[in-house]
């Protein structure tokens, strides 16, 4: 009910300011494109997948600030995926030296990495708020969200045939 409450809020406002691109400050030559329903996120062209492809809902994801997953994106541009050239680009896993620790940064631009980081993490730490709220003995209003999938199968879904 919050997140229909919440998108009739947000489609108030668009109208109210005009159109998309107002809000944003674009201008009338950009166009901004929102997906409002399912995204396939899957490895970079050239990548041999070990497991099946990801469903992203991306309406479920709205209460969040864009800049949550989209974290260098700057408002004024048009919004890219992860696995934009200089982004989470970086197609295989890094090896870990003889010596010393694997470089963080590339690391982090693994695509991998980036996915499973931030879906993963973001999704764990809203369990561990949640349990916290159980914990607290306070009388909840309103259900806890849902906090997401955070196993391998939960997300990479085998047809069964």
């Amino acid at each position: 009910m919050y997140k229909i409450s919440l998108g009739v809020f947000c489609l108030v406002l668009v109208m109210i300011f005009g159109n998309v691109m107002d809000v944003t400050g674009s201008n009338d030559a950009d166009e901004m494109c929102i997906p409002m329903g399912t995204i396939l996120l899957e490895p970079p062209e050239g990548v041999e997948a070990k497991r099946p492809p990801v469903d992203f809902h991306h309406p479920t994801h709205f209460e969040f600030k864009c800049q949550t997953c989209h974290h260098k994106w700057v408002i004024s541009e048009p919004i890219v995926g992860c696995s934009t050239t200089g982004c989470h680009d970086v197609a295989e896993a890094p090896k870990k030296p003889e010596k010393g620790a694997i470089d963080k940064e590339l690391a982090a631009k693994y695509y991998k990495t980036a996915y499973h980081n931030l879906c993963i993490g973001c999704h764990k730490e809203m369990r561990i708020q949640n349990k916290a709220l159980e914990m607290s003995g306070r009388v909840l209003k309103e259900n806890l969200p849902n906090t997401g999938p955070t196993g391998c199968k939960q997300c990479h879904i085998t047809e069964e045939e």
